[in-house]
């Protein structure tokens, strides 16, 4: 039977104030609608993503006015949420479950005349037991994990702040072709060394943005979604893998991430080895993640990605296109929708000037905590067993 992303829905992204999670999600399940020319009463399924900045909570349903649901559900794995709930959803409509599933994450942490770093700051929160340990030593921000992560991998293998810089230039310039890019200015291997310390080793420009906004998807059936409004883009595979890292002697943490067992399991659901990606949609909320997440899909050997970062093989015109719309560093933060909206977009051949010559395998990739939750999806715009995939 098979299952298929049939519509998506984004609202404006960035610095949009005035409407709460809920209200935001509520667009983009309705802009989601739209888009594959349906209507509201045809859902039967609704999964919602939980943000930082605010729940829309499953009370969404009520605020559509959706009746009659055959399913209902939060989810919650951070980052690696909305590939999940992709996956659920087409289980759900491949198993009869449900017809027609929305699955939305809305966010609205920005705050007007408050920093982006405002919004997720923790600095003033009450510390106990082991926490206030590490806390007296400046770990108070998910920054300075992912600088511990960075710095692990610099010592172990080499990597250079350059080399992470690459992966910030290569992705503004896929960012200067997407009209829904927050920033669109080039930037250079220069600028990034020249960005003001977050936590060293990272740099302003190895980090993502923040922004408010929703992004929702319509999955059903792959066969119904043929005889929609918008090309189907077909769900063949996916995965989740929850690697644990304990913070001691021994953990892998900063040299494996999850990638490492959910890119495997979705690519053999779907029939594919990493040689056949088209292009990759990561999770970047930090350089080093998209770093670490492509070693360990294997399209390079450990240790390696920042020499295939520093090739140009990742920016337009390269061999491995990856976050064609600019990702989270430059295009929007909308957790793992980011990734999955920018996937549909190249796998329907709708991303004008930024549109990758090769769409017919797209991965995307979610990463959840501090490289605690992953999941993969591999997407086409072709039914398996037929067309060009099928000859590959």
């Amino acid at each position: 039977m098979g299952a298929a992303i049939a519509g998506l829905g984004m609202t404006e992204l960035g610095k949009v104030y005035g409407r709460s999670p809920r209200r935001l999600a509520a667009d983009a399940v309705r802009l989601a609608v739209t888009d594959a020319g349906l209507e509201l009463k045809d859902l039967d399924g609704l999964l919602v993503s939980h943000g930082l900045g605010g729940s829309p909570g499953i009370e969404l349903a009520q605020t559509l006015g959706l009746r009659d649901l055959r399913v209902l559900s939060l989810m919650h794995a951070f980052g690696a949420t909305a590939g999940a709930m992709v996956a659920h959803a087409a289980m759900l409509v491949q198993s009869g479950a449900a017809d027609t599933v929305a699955c939305v994450f809305a966010d609205a942490p920005l705050k007007p005349e408050q920093s982006s770093g405002a919004a997720y700051d923790r600095s003033a929160r009450e510390y106990y037991g082991y926490g206030g340990m590490t806390a007296s030593q400046g770990f108070r921000s998910v920054n300075a994990y992912y600088a511990l992560a960075a710095r692990r991998h610099m010592a172990r293998y080499g990597t250079t702040s350059e080399q992470l810089g690459a992966i910030a230039v290569s992705t503004r310039q896929w960012a200067t072709m997407n009209p829904l890019a927050q920033m669109r200015d080039p930037i250079t291997i220069e600028d990034h060394q020249n960005s003001r310390w977050v936590v060293e080793p990272l740099h302003l420009l190895d980090c993502c943005l923040v922004s408010n906004g929703a992004v929702a998807v319509v999955v059903t059936r792959a066969d119904r979604a043929a005889d929609l409004a918008q090309p189907p883009v077909h769900v063949l595979g996916w995965g989740q893998g929850h690697p644990g890292h304990a913070m001691e002697r021994g953990s892998g943490f900063g040299l494996t991430t999850g990638a490492a067992v959910s890119g495997p399991t979705a690519m053999k659901m779907a029939g594919i080895t990493v040689s056949d990606v088209d292009q990759c949609q990561i999770y970047d909320c930090y350089t080093i993640t998209t770093l670490l997440t492509l070693e360990d899909y294997g399209f390079c050997a450990k240790g390696e990605g920042g020499a295939l970062a520093a090739s140009g093989a990742l920016g337009p015109g390269g061999r491995l296109p990856t976050n064609t719309g600019g990702g989270q560093l430059s295009g929007y933060y909308m957790w793992g929708m980011t990734p999955v909206s920018e996937a549909v977009v190249q796998a329907r051949g709708q991303g004008g000037e930024r549109q990758a010559e090769r769409n017919e395998v797209v991965l995307v990739s979610g990463n959840g905590g501090i490289l605690d939750h992953h999941s993969t999806l591999i997407l086409s715009p072709t039914r398996p067993g037929a067309g060009a995939r099928a000859g590959r």
